[in-house]
């Protein structure tokens, strides 16, 4: 398993991971898009538009990681994994502050 992409001898940052990262903070801007739609009571095109982008979205990924990338289709899955959860703690935390 590779953790890093070597190129000419230099080695980057793992591109999985990057990739994951990337996905996870598009999928959580979605679904706070779409879960902000349902409580508001719209459930027009653009809200099931969001809620088809919000499944299909880590399945893309991870497949397009797969054909490309298979080393790294671990450390894709980690860093949406990772990127959800920490996108998810710091609106928590937000939230929780702005109610003081």
């Amino acid at each position: 398993m590779r953790f890093s992409l070597e190129i000419e001898g230099r080695h980057y940052i793992m591109p999985g991971f990057v990739i994951g990262a990337a996905a996870g903070a598009v999928q959580f801007w979605i679904l706070s898009k779409f879960t902000g739609a349902v409580i508001r009571g719209r459930f027009g095109n653009k809200t099931v538009l969001f809620a088809i982008v919000q499944f299909l979205l880590p399945f893309i990924v991870l497949l397009g990681c797969a054909f490309l990338l298979p080393g790294s289709l671990l450390w894709a899955g980690v860093g949406i994994a990772a990127s959800l959860t920490i996108s998810a703690l710091i609106r928590f935390l937000i939230t929780i502050r702005s109610e003081r």
